[in-house]
């Protein structure tokens, strides 16, 4: 068989043709201007044909023309892209656009036609830089369609065309599919308000949307740190809604990752604290969808973000088209400001507490310091404030003193029967309430006081980290009442008491371990009884408790406590010494114990249970 072989010849005519054949190529190539021509040629025929279009579309919207079958639209759709056609027009490009009045700024994007910045222009953070609620790019707010060729688009990602009105007030965004074919965002901003009303409607979109699917609106934003305390402020940052057409509002966990799904909701809460991002629905929405990401692991000066918020929700279509009417707040989270908004209710989305807790502190303690404030400075507002609740609660103070002073008369009488009875618990028992009985004392009269003033000292506890009149207000060496006060910066941190020393929690420290002192020495001897909690280890541990946990919390908070306590304490001594005379309180319990003592119902079926139990432990011992 014959070997078959390319030979030298061979190779030299085959580069010889293609050399031949690239000089031909060369010289035949079109000339720049026939280039030109050509592709001016393409983009005449392609405007005709988009002209044509749109004129079709036109034709149908207006009833001029109906098309044979659905098809022919869901081809139109393609053609224009479905709003992608937008991105053709000269307007549709990047872009920020500025809305202000005199307390607000807002830059919102060409590129899906959202607000990219919020700044208060009355405040600043603890670090003096400008308080913003949205910027680089924290805060997102979309809107997700369903075409009718069933294509997902979001509104985030593409280009709307801006017009402002004449007076700077009203902004009109358009996502454009052709002149007479948008979806169209529009902002209004009032001067002097930090409420920005915000219209979502479409035009001419009909046969674009699917409108068996609704629209779907997604808003996330994430919380930008403004207090020293990131961990202070995370406590207090919290999604919040109403719903039931108004009748509830909730709360996310402020502590932890949450999520939840209510029904018509009527707005949401992003607050920050002293600040709040709020999205109002005219209409409710009929379902939502909302999370809250905690951000926070620990205190940490480099620490910038809170929480991650998101909310989801169905914008139903109506014909076809999308009209839906909303506001938007950004603004502080101050009850004087939310509570102008009638009938919404945005006041409740402060953190006033649950209950009659949350009554006491929105409807007394609240417009109580607000009128101090308002001719008193702020440090000053607290201790008159202080003084007035400490007075108002002196008549409880007085009756927990007096059974204090009761059940020190009668300790020599209490300890012979725990000396004769130190073997028999029960007796012991019966004994103690017999002698209380004939005196016409209650070992639980000087629990009742202290319990009465719980619902004061909760709401107070609740007041001073939401009170905004509070925030960056200084007295004497703290700089913000709202946040802790810092006499000395350490090297190194403390677990669970932090890198500094405030003055003011040691203060309220030493002011309520003297406070229990004097109340606690007197009821010392029940200590050793069983089942009684060690009254010495009490006394201690709860000024140590204030000591560490109130080092990050607002120095107004310990400011109010070290006053209370202080006050308290010059109370209880007048009481001591000018008011009560332990040897008339003697001589009343003795004349009381010669009285014959008929015991009530209560008192006659515990005698009878002690004397059944006595019994029994009895018949054991056998």
């Amino acid at each position: 068989m014959e070997e078959k072989k390319l030979d030298t010849s061979s190779i030299i005519g085959f580069v010889l043709i293609g050399a031949i054949l690239i000089w031909v190529m060369y010289n035949n190539r079109p000339s720049e201007e026939e280039m030109k021509a050509r592709k001016a040629q393409e983009e005449q025929v392609q405007k005709a044909k988009e002209k044509e279009e749109e004129e079709k579309l036109a034709d149908y919207n207006t009833g001029k023309q109906n098309p044979a079958d659905s098809t022919a639209m869901a081809n139109y759709a393609k053609t224009l892209g479905a709003f992608g056609y937008s991105a053709t027009l000269s307007s549709a490009k990047e872009g920020v656009t500025v809305l202000e009045n005199d307390v607000a700024y807002f830059e919102i994007s060409n590129k899906g036609g959202q607000i990219v910045e919020a700044r208060l222009k009355e405040f600043n953070t603890y670090d003096s830089v400008p308080v913003y609620l949205i910027k680089d790019g924290n805060a997102a707010f979309n809107l997700a369609l369903s075409t009718s060729d069933n294509r997902s688009l979001n509104t985030q990602d593409m280009y709307f065309e801006p017009s402002l009105s004449q007076d700077g007030k009203v902004l009109s965004m358009k996502l454009k599919a052709s002149e007479n074919q948008f979806l169209e965002y529009r902002y209004a901003l009032k001067p002097g308000d930090y409420m920005v009303d915000f219209a979502v409607r479409s035009q001419g979109l009909n046969m674009l949307l699917n409108s068996s699917q609704p629209v779907r609106m997604n808003w996330k934003l994430r919380g930008i740190r403004h207090s020293k305390s990131i961990t202070y402020e995370n406590r207090y940052t919290r999604l919040t809604y109403q719903y039931r057409n108004g009748d509830k509002i909730s709360k996310l966990s402020p502590g932890s990752d949450d999520d939840d799904i209510e029904e018509n909701v009527t707005w949401i809460s992003f607050r920050q604290h002293f600040f709040s991002s709020i999205l109002v629905a005219d209409k409710p929405f009929a379902k939502a969808e909302l999370s809250s990401e905690n951000l926070v692991e620990e205190e940490s000066k480099e620490a910038r973000w809170t929480k991650a918020y998101a909310v989801a929700a169905d914008m139903p279509l109506s014909g076809g088209e999308i009209n839906e009417n909303m506001s938007w707040y950004f603004g502080p989270t101050d009850v004087k400001i939310l509570s102008k908004y009638e009938g919404l209710n945005l006041d409740d989305s402060i953190p006033f507490g649950w209950g009659i807790f949350g009554w006491i502190n929105k409807y007394i303690f609240t417009p109580l310091y607000n009128f101090l404030s308002s001719f008193l400075p702020y440090g000053v507002a607290i201790i008159v404030m202080t003084i007035l609740v400490r007075l108002l609660l002196s008549p409880v103070t007085y009756k927990s003193y007096l059974s204090q002073a009761k059940m020190k008369v009668l300790r020599p009488e209490i300890a012979e029967v725990n000396e004769k009875y130190k073997d028999d618990a029960m007796k012991k028992q019966q004994e103690t309430m017999k002698i209380y009985n004939k005196a016409g004392v209650s070992p639980l009269s000087g629990c009742i006081p202290a319990l009465l003033q719980l619902p004061i000292f909760y709401a107070l506890f609740m007041f001073f980290p939401t009170a905004f009149a509070l925030r960056q207000k200084s007295f004497l060496w703290a700089d913000d009442l709202s946040s802790y006060d810092t006499i000395a910066e350490l090297p190194f941190k403390i677990p669970f008491y932090g890198d500094h020393v405030s003055l003011f929690p040691i203060l309220a420290s030493i002011a309520i371990l003297i406070y229990m002192t004097m109340t606690t020495g007197q009821s010392m001897q029940m200590q050793q009884q069983p089942g009684m909690p060690n009254m010495k280890f009490i006394m201690y541990l709860s000024p140590l408790f204030m000591l560490i946990f109130f080092n990050n919390y607002a120095s107004g908070l310990s400011l109010y406590y070290f006053v209370s306590n202080l006050i308290t304490i010059f109370i209880m001594l007048a009481i001591k010494h000018f008011i009560i005379d332990e040897q008339k309180i003697h001589a009343k319990i003795q004349e009381q114990k010669k009285k014959p003592k008929k015991m009530n119902r209560f008192q006659r079926k515990m005698q009878e249970m002690m004397e059944e139990a006595q019994a029994q432990q009895k018949g054991k011992g056998k």
